[in-house]
């Protein structure tokens, strides 16, 4: 018997059992769908991640407050404390002292109601410089930015974003409009661009005041002075490690620390950000991919199963066979090929499934789905080689059977 009259034996046997053969494909089709699935969830939240992190601006350093151990702990209030201040960002702004760094932003950033007339919105209030809008890479879709003379006036003015424009606006041009925060009336001079959300904020639902105006106005307190987080950017992709070493040992310096292992700031770089990220997002795709990966084991017991029957019930045809001169190679290919068309079938099945998971979950849960033509294809061979390895067994009972005892079987 040559392969094409092996092939078309094996396939009319499987489709002489179609409810058999299809619930014995169920787990490999479903253990299939489930990988795709749990890898297109890993691609698409790493460029998700990256597309956010890339959002934050460009060749730029964050500075944040406290730092942590090399023992996984905490010192100086990691992320919350107030040992970064106005002071700081205005150094580290020298081109005498840092002349590796083109721009920074520091921030100050507190939650508070907006009023316009009856409509209310809370939103976060950022106090911070012109720099901003460089530091950020951000844009305006109207009006103009927050300028050192709002600063030094401490200007009651604001730049808003897409969102806050429409809570507060409606579709009313929000530039030349009012609103007022903590009894003090802001007038809105600029709409930023939308620019969607990172992986806390939603960027576009935001007012920017400049920062002395938050310190002094909106804050006040012992605290006004301190900035939530400095934004540097470095004059150039290739001068960004020397603003590194440049903002590191200015703050050491401002803070009168000797030894940047009891530095009381953390400097973070987007790519160390994005490093980060991916590989958290890796360790989850991999650990959530074996779970998924047991689905296939149990497919594949199940096609062993299921071919273990069919010997038994073909006991007397292999007899017959053997008996009118099919060598035991012919036996073993005729059920393996059966098996390897059962994994081919519930492979290709379980990739369409897998597909059009990826097409429809978007739409219910907030995240995107990136199928991978490379984890398609190596799960439609995973399946086939599943099909394989566990018709073995089988295919080998069925080639050792003695002719005459599988004549005289039941």
């Amino acid at each position: 018997m040559n392969l094409l009259e092996t092939l078309r034996t094996g396939w009319a046997s499987i489709v002489s059992h179609r409810l058999r053969s299809g619930l014995t494909m169920l787990g490999i089709l479903i253990g299939i769908a489930a990988v795709i699935l749990t890898a297109g969830l890993g691609l698409g939240s790493q460029q998700q991640v990256g597309a956010q992190i890339s959002a934050l601006g460009s060749n730029l350093l964050i500075v944040s407050p406290g730092s942590t151990t090399s023992t996984a702990g905490i010192r100086g209030g990691f992320g919350s404390a107030s040992t970064l201040t106005t002071a700081d960002a205005a150094a580290l702004a020298s081109k005498v002292a840092a002349p590796d760094i083109g721009a920074v932003a520091g921030v100050k950033t507190t939650s508070l109601s907006l009023t316009n007339g009856s409509t209310n919105w809370t939103t976060s209030v950022v106090g911070t410089s012109e720099s901003w809008l460089t530091v950020r890479s951000r844009t305006l879709a109207g009006g103009r930015f927050i300028t050192a003379a709002d600063n030094a006036d401490q200007a009651p003015v604001a730049v808003i974003g897409s969102s806050t424009a429409t809570q507060l606006y409606g579709s009313t041009d929000a530039v030349g409009q009012t609103f007022t925060a903590n009894g003090i009336e802001f007038t809105v001079v600029g709409v930023l661009a939308t620019a969607g959300s990172d992986s806390t904020t939603n960027l576009d639902d935001q007012a920017i005041v400049p920062i002395s105006t938050e310190a002094n106005r909106l804050v006040g307190g012992t605290s006004k002075n301190s900035v939530s987080t400095i934004y540097i950017q470095a004059a150039s992709a290739g001068q960004l490690s020397a603003a590194d070493q440049e903002a590191t040992s200015l703050l050491l310096q401002l803070h009168n620390i000797s030894a940047s292992s009891s530095a009381d700031f953390t400097i973070s770089s987007q790519e160390a950000l994005l490093s980060t990220a991916t590989s958290v997002s890796k360790t989850l795709t991999v650990l959530l991919t074996g779970i998924a990966a047991l689905s296939l084991l149990v497919g594949g017991i199940g096609v062993m199963n299921i071919m273990l029957v069919s010997v038994s019930e073909r006991t007397r045809e292999i007899g017959l066979r053997k008996a009118l001169g099919a060598p035991p190679g012919a036996i073993r290919r005729q059920f393996l090929v059966e098996a390897t068309i059962l994994g081919l079938a519930g492979g290709l099945l379980g990739a369409a499934l897998g597909i059009a998971g990826a097409k429809v979950l978007p739409h219910f849960i907030s995240t995107v789905l990136v199928v991978s033509p490379l984890a398609v294809g190596g799960s439609i061979a995973i399946a086939v080689a599943i099909g394989v390895i566990f018709g073995v067994y089988p295919a080998a009972r069925a080639a050792r059977l003695a002719p005459i005892d599988a004549l005289r079987s039941e």
